[in-house]
């Protein structure tokens, strides 16, 4: 016989269920007569069979934790390919009570139904069999015709009315099981004990089954979730294993580097102790000869110290002498200031002896309308008045330095104006008998007075205007001093600042200069020394006599040579010593006095 295959058997008794179901749910209901509630048993076997034909086939898909299969993947795709059903999952996802997958997938089933449209759903679904293909297999039951089927039957269920309560209910937790019995009852075996006990067996048997697969599977991915973990942390301990040898490698060259330099450096500094040992000794004895001439040194940086310090003091003397000239300086300018105002105070009496003065032109103007010889002298006299203004605003603007010829002039000016008045009077007495025939010519002469009036004014307001421009120019000058004098106060004290520093530099880089050149003379002395032993230099190099406590060594610190103190009778001079240096004949080096194991 030919072999079925599984799957195709697994949809047939799935699709067969659906049919049953739904006829059985269908007939219930209409003789049922009213809305089903969820406590309805057909209505629940109903879901449970659902929940079968969506699950056959479901791809299982790994998650965080543990292997995942669910039918709320598929569910939840609807939402985007019919726009009308994101109420419903809005609705289950916003439910308090529901906490896995699963729950949500039961009550995303009862929310359609209730609305009538669970066919159009699931329809839409099958179409789209690219976007089914990653949650099922290629032999599911949604993947392949009986589902179409399913769709078909489900659009019958169209006539039921459904009112079922979601929030309240445990769907996380309900045992989805056919109910077989509901569907195998029959007129004609209800009699039969032998074959419902049969049934009952056979239904035991099947539960069983399926507890003892549920069991397996749960066990199967418990198993599969240590076995991943134990792979992950053997090849992490792998790693860390190979990073541990390398490490351990890395460490043992370094030491075995670090011991061989360990015994370099020991050498090294070995040398180097009885090269410095043998520097020292030599130090020291040079050291005990130049002790003497450092005193003197000494001595003499004092002896400038206290010269740069009287110096100072004589500075300080100069300083105080010069803020005292200051002082008085200002003295002076306080009195040039009162004197200024003293000034300006007569200025201003001599502006009003000159209004008084222009006070009796006026009257003598009007005097003098009579007659023409009048007018011509009046003529002459206003000549002689813009002419002495005139001699006022130079005097004005050089008031400070002619002060006293402002004055004399002052006085001519009186002097000259009596004599007019006198003059006046007398020409008055023979100018009334001429009255009468100049009368005609009144006329002309007032028009001619009111144009020199005009002309007259406005020589007044330009007058005034050079007045204000003077006053102007003198509170700039004024400031200008200050300013100047403010700035040469800054200047004086920026020099002495700058004078003092000067000082501290020029003792500062000659003391270092002294430090310098005896460091030089000490470098070249120690550049070119080669010690002999004692035993050997015994006989100076130039007379070949024997040392003695008269005839000392000196050593060249160029050649090397040895002589003694009668041979090496050159001296030199040198700025930092008060002493002179006893130098080389051949290559004219400085000599060290040394002494010999025979001298004491």
């Amino acid at each position: 016989m030919a072999v079925k295959d599984p799957t195709a058997v697994e949809r047939a008794n799935l699709l067969n269920m659906a049919k049953l179901s739904i006829k059985g749910l269908i007939e219930s209901a209409l003789s049922f007569g009213r809305t089903l509630d969820s406590d309805y048993p057909p209505l629940q076997q109903f879901f449970v069979v659902m929940e079968h034909c969506l699950k056959h086939g479901l791809k299982v898909r790994k998650s965080f934790l543990s292997y995942n299969k669910t039918i709320w993947g598929p569910l939840e795709l609807v939402e985007k390919l019919y726009p009308e059903a994101e109420e419903i999952a809005a609705s289950v996802r916003d439910l308090p009570g529901l906490k896995t997958p699963l729950g949500r997938a039961r009550a995303w089933l009862r929310l359609a139904l209730m609305q009538k449209k669970m066919a159009d759903y699931l329809r839409c679904l099958i179409i789209q069999r690219d976007l089914l293909s990653e949650f099922y297999e290629y032999h599911a039951l949604m993947m392949e015709e009986e589902g179409a089927v399913i769709v078909g039957l489900l659009v019958g269920l169209n006539v039921i009315d459904a009112n079922l309560c979601v929030k309240g209910e445990d769907l996380d937790s309900q045992v989805g099981v056919i109910d077989f019995s509901m569907y195998l009852k029959s007129d004609d075996d209800i009699g039969g004990k032998e074959r419902n006990v049969q049934i009952a067996a056979i239904l035991d048997q099947k539960n069983y089954v399926e507890e003892l697969n549920r069991q397996l599977n749960s066990t199967v991915s418990s198993l599969h979730a240590r076995v991943d973990s134990l792979e992950k942390s053997n090849t992490k301990l792998i790693e860390e294993l190979a990073i541990a040898k390398n490490n351990i490698i890395k460490l043992q060259e370094e030491n075995h580097q670090l011991r061989s330099e360990n015994t370099l450096i020991l050498m090294k500094t070995q040398h180097h102790l009885e090269a410095t040992k043998v520097d020292v000794e030599a130090e020291l004895q040079t050291y005990k000869h130049s002790r003497q001439g450092l005193d003197e040194m000494y001595n003499e940086a004092r002896r400038q110290l206290r010269e740069e310090s009287q110096l100072r003091q004589d500075m300080e003397n100069e300083l105080v002498v010069q803020v005292s000239m200051k002082h008085e300086i200002e003295l002076a300018m306080k009195l040039l200031e009162k004197d200024i105002h003293e000034k300006q105070d007569t200025l201003i009496g001599l502006r009003q002896q000159l209004d008084e003065v222009k006070a009796i032109n006026m009257e003598m103007y009007q005097k003098l309308q009579v007659s023409d010889d009048a007018m011509k002298e009046k003529n002459e006299i206003i000549d002689r008045l813009e002419d002495k203004t005139n001699q006022i605003n130079a005097a004005m603007k050089q008031l400070e330095q002619r002060l006293q010829q402002a004055e004399k002039a002052q006085m001519e000016a009186e002097a000259e104006d009596e004599k007019l008045k006198q003059e006046y009077v007398n020409k008055s007495e023979s100018l009334q008998k001429e009255f009468s025939q100049k009368e005609k010519q009144l006329l002309q002469l007032e028009t001619d007075l009111k144009i020199e009036k005009e002309w007259r004014q406005t020589l007044e307001d330009d007058l005034q205007k050079e007045k204000e421009t003077v006053s102007h120019l003198r509170i700039e000058t004024q400031e200008i001093i200050n300013l100047k004098k403010e700035k040469n106060k800054q200047l004086k004290r920026i020099c002495e600042d700058q004078e003092a520093a000067l000082q501290e530099l020029a003792s500062k880089l000659s003391e270092s200069k002294l430090k310098i050149e005896d460091i030089k003379e000490a470098n070249k002395a120690l550049q070119g020394q080669v010690w002999l032993k004692d035993k050997e230099a015994t006989h100076c190099k130039l007379c070949e006599k024997e040392f003695s406590l008269s005839k000392r060594k000196h050593h060249c610190r160029n050649c090397g040579e040895i002589f003694c103190n009668a041979c090496s009778d050159n001296e030199l001079p040198l700025p930092s010593s008060p002493k002179p240096v006893r130098v080389c004949d051949s290559c004219h080096a400085i000599l060290i006095q040394r002494c010999s194991s025979n001298v004491p």
